[in-house]
């Protein structure tokens, strides 16, 4: 039987045509594509939007834009891909992790709370799997502590959060268009901010901090090609051929939405009697875009099913490893335990197949092969 991946990106003619009619203009990079992407981001985010290489260059750029270094804290999950947490490490930050809420594995306010002192600058939640985190206490928590709110949204963006769209609240989102994620550009990333002033320091750092408006320059009369760098950045700009595709993907989120809320729903009813699975949680305030199926494997049995269903041809991932196991976290001197429920979501947590373009069969073949495991 054919190999089943996890995830994977949905193209389509229309994509395909949009980056063909780049490539055959003028502008492969700093052209009217990337103007044009960052105005339908700001429309799926209600914020504006600066493009980026990556979700990584995203985190980075926004860690710069808010003054991270030396000094000073960033609280932030464990339970995320490495990029969020390493991204301030690598500014001179400290990384300070609090605990997830058992239920969405996203940002506990509490333990944000308790972890906070007065060398936090930026409070980062992810929005785990795609559910949104709990914004408004963590928004209260990062504003009381006199800190900026980051969310990574690198799962999440067409989702809305107390019927606001994801990148409307935080005062930074982060988004990530990796091939897996819920729309792509190959790679590229995007962040939006709700001070211009971010907004400003985001996009001079992803364009070497260059400044080329005389009003604003020390020697503006230095002649026409003048430019002139006041703070350090560096290249992370997204070209218009990518920039293309992503306008192209953004006018299919929606129907990408929906398909995979239909996915999780096929997946709820096949599983939801399964003795040994606890299934995805939904919070009542929040529209989550599905961009995992994280399940967890009770009695010690994930590795067990993790195995079960490679060997089948079906690609199931774990996400994620806790930042701070990571050696490179260790050294530093992190250790385990800090965290005991992300560290426990983690040693259940199994991601199912889940992607715009699987099919009913495929879904109730990964069903059938769960069901078999478990004797259900």
């Amino acid at each position: 039987m054919q190999p089943l991946p996890y995830g994977r990106q949905s193209i389509d003619d229309s994509d395909i045509e949009a980056v063909t009619a780049v490539l055959r203009g003028d502008w492969l990079t700093t052209g009217p594509a990337v103007t044009r992407f960052e105005q339908d981001l700001a429309a799926w985010t209600g914020a504006p939007t600066v493009a980026v290489t990556s979700g990584t260059a995203a985190l980075h750029v926004a860690y710069a834009a808010a003054g991270i270094g030396p000094g000073d804290e960033v609280v932030t999950s464990p339970l995320t891909f490495v990029a969020t947490a390493a991204t301030a490490s690598q500014l001179g930050a400290a990384v300070v992790f609090a605990d997830v809420t058992a239920d969405t594995a996203n940002l506990d306010p509490a333990a944000a709370a308790a972890a906070v002192t007065d060398r936090t600058r930026v409070v980062s939640a992810v929005d785990y799997a795609g559910h949104p985190a709990d914004l408004g206490d963590l928004r209260s928590v990062a504003h009381d502590a006199s800190a900026l709110l980051l969310e990574d949204a690198s799962h999440s963006i067409g989702s809305r959060w107390r019927d606001r769209p994801v990148g409307s609240v935080a005062d930074l989102t982060t988004f990530s268009f990796y091939p897996t994620k819920n729309l792509t550009t190959t790679e590229g990333g995007a962040l939006s901010a709700l001070d211009p002033r971010l907004l400003d320091r985001a996009a001079r750092f992803r364009n070497h901090g260059l400044v080329r408006e005389k009003d604003r320059q020390r020697s503006p009369d230095e002649g026409g090609w003048h430019q002139e760098v006041h703070e350090l950045g560096l290249n992370y700009r997204l070209p218009d051929v990518l920039c293309a595709l992503g306008s192209s993907q953004l006018r299919r989120l929606a129907t990408f939405k929906e398909r995979r809320a239909q996915i999780v729903a096929r997946y709820r009813a096949g599983l939801e009697n399964v003795d040994g699975l606890i299934l995805p949680t939904r919070r009542a305030d929040v529209d989550p875009i599905w961009h995992l199926f994280a399940v967890q494997v009770l009695a010690g049995r994930r590795r067990a099913l993790y195995d079960h269903l490679r060997d089948r041809g079906i690609g199931v991932q774990v996400n994620f490893v806790p930042v701070y196991w990571h050696p490179a976290y260790a050294d530093m001197g992190y250790r385990r335990g800090q965290c005991p429920v992300a560290e426990e979501f983690y040693r259940r947590q199994l991601s199912l197949p889940l992607f715009a373009d699987l099919r009913e069969d495929q879904v109730d073949r990964v069903i059938g092969e769960v069901r078999q495991f478990f004797g259900a």
